[in-house]
Protein backbone atom coordinates (compact mmCIF):
# COMPACT_ATOMS: atom_id res chain seq x y z
CA UNK A 1 0.00 0.00 0.00
CA UNK A 2 1.12 3.39 -0.85
CA UNK A 3 1.87 5.80 1.91
CA UNK A 4 -0.14 9.09 1.19
CA UNK A 5 2.29 12.18 1.35
CA UNK A 6 1.45 14.98 3.87
CA UNK A 7 2.25 18.77 3.19
CA UNK A 8 4.46 18.81 5.58
CA UNK A 9 6.38 15.75 4.11
CA UNK A 10 7.06 17.93 1.22
CA UNK A 11 8.13 20.74 2.58
CA UNK A 12 10.17 18.96 4.51
CA UNK A 13 12.08 17.47 1.22
CA UNK A 14 12.33 21.02 -0.12
CA UNK A 15 13.51 22.53 2.70
CA UNK A 16 16.21 19.87 2.66
CA UNK A 17 17.06 20.45 -1.29
CA UNK A 18 17.47 24.23 -0.73
CA UNK A 19 19.73 23.83 2.20
CA UNK A 20 22.04 21.57 0.14
CA UNK A 21 22.53 24.61 -2.65
CA UNK A 22 19.72 23.89 -4.94
CA UNK A 23 18.15 26.69 -6.55
CA UNK A 24 14.70 27.80 -5.25
CA UNK A 25 13.06 26.60 -8.36
CA UNK A 26 14.97 22.78 -7.72
CA UNK A 27 13.84 22.47 -4.36
CA UNK A 28 9.97 23.17 -5.17
CA UNK A 29 10.21 20.84 -8.04
CA UNK A 30 12.38 18.57 -6.93
CA UNK A 31 10.54 17.96 -3.57
CA UNK A 32 6.71 17.88 -5.75
CA UNK A 33 7.45 15.79 -8.97
CA UNK A 34 8.25 12.76 -7.48
CA UNK A 35 4.43 12.87 -6.13
CA UNK A 36 3.00 12.56 -9.66
CA UNK A 37 5.58 10.18 -10.94
CA UNK A 38 9.16 11.95 -12.18
CA UNK A 39 12.66 10.96 -10.38
CA UNK A 40 14.04 13.83 -8.68
CA UNK A 41 17.11 13.66 -10.21
CA UNK A 42 15.33 14.36 -13.41
CA UNK A 43 12.89 17.01 -12.03
CA UNK A 44 16.32 19.00 -10.25
CA UNK A 45 17.58 18.67 -13.84
CA UNK A 46 14.44 20.22 -15.71
CA UNK A 47 14.21 23.26 -13.11
CA UNK A 48 17.94 24.08 -13.13
CA UNK A 49 17.89 27.31 -14.97
CA UNK A 50 14.68 28.71 -13.46
CA UNK A 51 16.30 29.99 -10.63
CA UNK A 52 16.91 33.85 -9.30
CA UNK A 53 14.11 34.33 -11.32
CA UNK A 54 14.55 32.68 -14.50
CA UNK A 55 18.44 31.92 -15.48
CA UNK A 56 19.06 34.65 -12.28
CA UNK A 57 17.13 37.64 -14.23
CA UNK A 58 15.31 38.61 -11.51
CA UNK A 59 11.99 37.64 -13.45
CA UNK A 60 9.37 35.36 -12.12
CA UNK A 61 10.32 33.84 -8.57
CA UNK A 62 12.23 30.30 -8.87
CA UNK A 63 9.73 28.81 -6.19
CA UNK A 64 6.46 30.25 -8.69
CA UNK A 65 8.27 28.08 -11.45
CA UNK A 66 9.45 25.14 -9.76
CA UNK A 67 5.47 24.99 -8.59
CA UNK A 68 4.23 25.88 -11.99
CA UNK A 69 6.15 23.24 -13.40
CA UNK A 70 4.41 20.90 -10.50
CA UNK A 71 0.87 21.77 -11.33
CA UNK A 72 1.73 21.01 -15.23
CA UNK A 73 3.07 17.27 -14.78
CA UNK A 74 -0.06 16.48 -12.81
CA UNK A 75 -2.72 18.80 -14.67
CA UNK A 76 -0.82 19.25 -18.02
CA UNK A 77 -1.63 18.17 -21.09
CA UNK A 78 0.27 15.96 -23.98
CA UNK A 79 -2.11 16.27 -27.23
CA UNK A 80 -3.66 19.47 -28.43
CA UNK A 81 -6.79 20.32 -26.64
CA UNK A 82 -8.39 23.74 -26.13
CA UNK A 83 -10.10 23.11 -22.79
CA UNK A 84 -7.05 21.04 -21.18
CA UNK A 85 -5.00 24.69 -21.83
CA UNK A 86 -7.54 26.77 -20.42
CA UNK A 87 -7.87 24.49 -17.54
CA UNK A 88 -4.11 24.44 -16.95
CA UNK A 89 -3.81 28.23 -17.31
CA UNK A 90 -6.57 28.78 -14.75
CA UNK A 91 -4.46 26.73 -12.65
CA UNK A 92 -1.38 28.38 -12.68
CA UNK A 93 -3.52 31.85 -12.28
CA UNK A 94 -4.49 30.43 -9.06
CA UNK A 95 -1.13 29.52 -7.43
CA UNK A 96 0.14 32.48 -9.06
CA UNK A 97 -2.53 34.32 -7.03
CA UNK A 98 -2.13 32.84 -4.11
CA UNK A 99 1.45 33.45 -3.89
CA UNK A 100 0.95 37.05 -4.55
CA UNK A 101 -1.27 37.81 -1.86
CA UNK A 102 1.05 36.30 0.43
CA UNK A 103 4.18 38.60 -0.81
CA UNK A 104 2.69 41.26 -2.78
CA UNK A 105 4.47 39.82 -5.93
CA UNK A 106 5.87 36.66 -7.69
CA UNK A 107 8.89 38.61 -8.91
CA UNK A 108 12.34 37.42 -7.87
CA UNK A 109 13.87 41.04 -7.89
CA UNK A 110 10.54 42.37 -6.38
CA UNK A 111 10.96 40.26 -3.53
CA UNK A 112 14.31 40.29 -2.71
CA UNK A 113 14.48 43.74 -3.05
CA UNK A 114 17.29 43.77 -5.31
CA UNK A 115 18.33 42.56 -8.70
CA UNK A 116 20.01 38.74 -8.79
CA UNK A 117 20.64 40.09 -13.04
CA UNK A 118 23.53 42.61 -11.88
CA UNK A 119 26.78 42.10 -9.97
CA UNK A 120 26.10 44.64 -7.65
CA UNK A 121 22.59 42.96 -6.88
CA UNK A 122 23.83 39.63 -6.57
CA UNK A 123 26.17 41.07 -4.01
CA UNK A 124 23.91 42.85 -1.82
CA UNK A 125 21.63 39.08 -2.01
CA UNK A 126 24.95 37.77 -0.92
CA UNK A 127 25.84 39.81 1.73
CA UNK A 128 22.28 40.25 3.12
CA UNK A 129 21.94 36.43 3.22
CA UNK A 130 18.93 36.46 1.21
CA UNK A 131 19.30 33.31 -0.10
CA UNK A 132 19.33 31.69 2.98
CA UNK A 133 16.80 33.80 5.17
CA UNK A 134 14.19 34.89 2.82
CA UNK A 135 13.90 32.62 -0.13
CA UNK A 136 13.29 29.55 2.08
CA UNK A 137 9.99 31.06 3.03
CA UNK A 138 8.83 31.41 -0.65
CA UNK A 139 10.20 27.83 -1.45
CA UNK A 140 8.18 26.81 2.00
CA UNK A 141 4.87 28.76 0.67
CA UNK A 142 4.86 27.98 -2.84
CA UNK A 143 5.47 24.19 -2.13
CA UNK A 144 2.22 24.69 0.46
CA UNK A 145 0.23 26.18 -1.97
CA UNK A 146 0.91 23.96 -4.93
CA UNK A 147 0.47 20.85 -2.81
CA UNK A 148 -2.65 21.80 -1.62
CA UNK A 149 -3.47 22.10 -4.90
CA UNK A 150 -2.34 19.23 -6.26
CA UNK A 151 -4.13 17.12 -4.00
CA UNK A 152 -7.84 18.76 -4.10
Amino acid sequence: MKKERKTSDFVLVSDQLHAAGFNCSQAVFGALAPGSGLEQETALKIAAAFGGGIARTGETCGAVTGALLAIGLKDGFSAPDLAAKERIYQLGRQFMARFNELHGSTRCRDLLGCDLSTPEGLAEARERGLFKNQCPLYVKDAVQIASEMLTN
